[in-house]
């Protein structure tokens, strides 16, 4: 393969800036959310109940809708565009709307049925130390749980236009959900007994929006959804042999995440919402950058691939990576740096105590340490779901899992009280199994021969080293001058925070132009 610099499609950066910026509309309303959460609801008893019983169904979502099933769905939608009529386009959408509609109504149906059972899966302790706690949770997961199905036909719609590259709507329906969640907390919550419970229905409302939304902008695409049960389609049947392994393959990341929230379900009360605060903010970079470039290059690696375009394939595979690289460094180090400022700027009000942000920025630091994996994650699988190889990523999930799970054995469980470390051991336990599913993905595609670095790393590697470097240290010195973040007002914390933040981004954007990164360079795929 030739080294020479190749550029990847045009489109593809302000692609992803595209639903970069709307993605961070819908964080940035995220955080709002979490602040209001933070005031009316803490982090006790009512709040790990929500927390875990939302947490359920956003999990199952994220497996098939945003995980499994769109890995699977787009890369066979964008082979029948490529090398099919419009009719065949809109029979595959059709027999896959059946398909998808009624097992998610089954297992809806089930799950709501069944709630009790769920609640003891995905919280025991719940049901052993707290039969309150374990009532309200089954009273919320009979309201939540629909959401799956809600969402899930949402993200079927989203993957649809996203395969047409239209990418902002699916990118700005979050925001719908997190409105209509400020809404419930501000205006329903306050109705209810256990103000908890406003936010489940307000979790409901929210599925029917961001479903009913996204419609009308299938009209231009003159694709309309008309489920048809068929199984034995040919398209229908290749979809569920890729999404079958793809379950574990590309949620590898979420599964040990519930499965923090199922450990943590057992430990000292807070654990779930410490954790949840935590995850949120350092969610924040991944689900702005990371899932807006595997969002964009999903499409192109699937037409590149059905193209039988190996060079473009790789180089677009390289230049996702170093973007990932470009943002993800400096996401960790100011989350470690400032995880306490950066906590009790946003959450100490109200309910939410000095302790609870301290208990949270340990584990916001365990989580910050595996950012960087959890993004590449985002953009390494779809080298292996363009391709339609799901058994790979399969085989790395699962050791990633099984890495997880004896991770929280050694730091979690009481063996030696030396060594435990709790809650904060279950984040730090996910940060590592992270890198592991990150070297084998990593490997797996250069041993195929799929990705070759393109020339320039080193230099570039350099670069950002030399750039976080310098925001450290403009960042430590900051809070060498500004130690006492709870003693402030609001105001005082926010206009800091800001002034900090805005500081130490200029600070590494002009290290890496001093060093000669230049704006183009974003434009290509070798910088």
């Amino acid at each position: 393969m030739s080294t020479a610099p190749v550029k990847p499609k045009p489109g593809l950066l302000r692609s992803s800036s595209k639903v970069g910026v709307m993605t961070m509309a819908s964080r940035v309303l995220g955080l709002l959310r979490d602040v209001v959460f933070a005031h009316t609801i803490g982090a006790g008893g009512g709040a790990d109940v929500f927390i875990v019983a939302f947490k359920i169904p956003n999990f199952m979502r994220r497996l098939f809708a945003e995980g499994a099933f769109a890995q699977a769905f787009v890369p066979v939608l964008s082979e029948y565009r490529q090398k099919g009529p419009h009719a065949a386009v809109q029979a595959l959408v059709d027999r896959v709307a059946g398909a998808l509609g009624l097992v998610l109504l089954v297992v809806t149906a089930l799950a709501v049925a069944g709630a009790p059972l769920v609640a003891t899966v995905f919280a025991p302790g719940f049901r052993v130390d707290s039969p309150e706690k374990f009532a309200l949770a089954t009273d919320m997961i009979r309201i939540t749980f629909p959401y799956l199905m809600l969402i899930s036909l949402s993200g079927f719609v989203g993957a649809i236009l996203n395969s047409y590259d239209r990418f902002a709507i699916p990118a700005f329906t979050p925001v719908l959900l997190n409105i209509t969640l400020i809404a419930a907390a501000l205006i329903i919550s306050p109705m209810f007994e256990a103000p908890a419970m406003g936010l489940a229905w307000g979790v409901l409302a929210a599925g029917v929006l961001q479903f009913l939304f996204q419609l009308p902008f299938l009209k231009p695409l003159n694709i309309t959804p008309v489920p048809k049960l068929d199984w034995q389609d040919p398209g229908v049947k290749r979809i569920l042999a890729l999404m079958v392994p793809a379950l574990f393959g590309v949620s590898v990341s979420q599964i040990n995440l519930m499965l923090d929230t199922i450990i943590a379900s057992l430990l000292p009360d807070g654990s779930p919402s410490w954790l949840y605060y935590s995850e949120r903010l350092a969610d924040l970079p991944l689900g702005v950058f990371a899932v807006a470039i595997a969002t964009v290059i999903l499409p192109n690696l699937s037409r590149q691939y059905s193209a039988s375009n190996p060079e473009a394939f790789s180089r677009t595979l390289d230049w996702a990576i170093r973007i990932v690289v470009l943002i993800a460094a400096p996401a960790v180090v100011a989350l470690v740096i400032m995880a306490e400022p950066i906590l009790t700027t946003l959450f100490q009000y109200g309910e939410m105590t000095p302790r609870d942000t301290l208990m949270a920025s340990m584990s916001l630091r365990a989580y910050a340490l595996g950012l960087m994996a959890f993004m590449l994650i985002k953009v390494l699988a779809p080298g292996f779901y363009a391709r339609q190889d799901m058994k790979t990523p399969v085989r790395i999930g699962v050791v990633a899992m099984a890495a997880n799970m004896l991770l929280n054995l050694v730091f979690v469980l009481p063996l030696h009280s030396y060594y435990q470390l709790g809650f904060v051991g279950l984040a730090l336990a996910t940060s590592l199994a992270a890198y592991i599913n990150v070297a084998l993905l990593y490997h797996g595609l250069q041993k195929r021969g799929v990705y070759i670095r393109a020339p320039g790393w080193s230099p570039f590697l350099v670069r950002v080293l030399t750039a976080n470097i310098a925001m450290a240290a403009l960042l430590l010195w900051g809070l060498s001058v500004w130690p006492q973040w709870g003693d402030w007002s609001a105001l005082a914390r926010v206009w800091r925070l800001a002034a900090l933040c805005l500081a130490g981004a200029a600070v590494y954007g002009f290290t890496l132009l001093a060093t000669g990164l230049r704006p183009r360079d974003f434009r290509q795929a070798s910088f």
